[in-house]
């Protein structure tokens, strides 16, 4: 059994649905830091997917630092996270562009869009499951 749920579906890379599981579990606090994370093997038969898929997820975390790799321990969860607020938001923006893009598409506006990532933000993290951020993305002190 994994620490996290991934359910592989058609359209879209195992490995990326793997790493995009994986990731969610660790930023939403589900896999902390420190905590031992499943072998490829582990993954490659608990997903059934070849061991290269589990593999090449596995490699794209550790180069992400989500992983970290420790000699006669194995695979455990690092301390994650660029050093600014201007570094992290920097690794939205494909996704960002995506989205806004496929908005676009629907014929949403930008307050559609602020209001239902609002609300997606509430169901996966709840009302109180991260720091408060001001407009600068710096963390707000408490």
């Amino acid at each position: 059994m994994l620490p996290f749920h991934v359910e592989i579906t058609s359209g879209e890379s195992a490995y990326r649905q793997i790493v995009y599981a994986a990731t969610k579990a660790i930023v939403s606090g589900e896999l902390l830091p420190g905590a031992p994370f499943p072998s490829v093997r582990a993954i490659s038969q608990a997903l059934k997917v070849n061991p290269n898929t589990a593999q090449k997820a596995v490699s794209e975390l550790v180069r992400e630092g989500l992983l970290e790799v420790q000699p006669g321990v194995g695979t455990l969860v690092g301390t994650w996270g660029p050093a600014s607020a201007e570094d992290r938001r920097a690794l939205l923006r494909d996704d960002l562009e995506r989205l806004i893009v496929e908005a676009r598409r629907l014929g949403l506006s930008l307050a559609d869009v602020e209001t239902a990532l609002a609300e997606r933000w509430a169901e996966v993290f709840g009302t109180d499951g991260a720091p408060a951020v001001d407009a600068t993305g710096t963390e707000a002190s408490a």
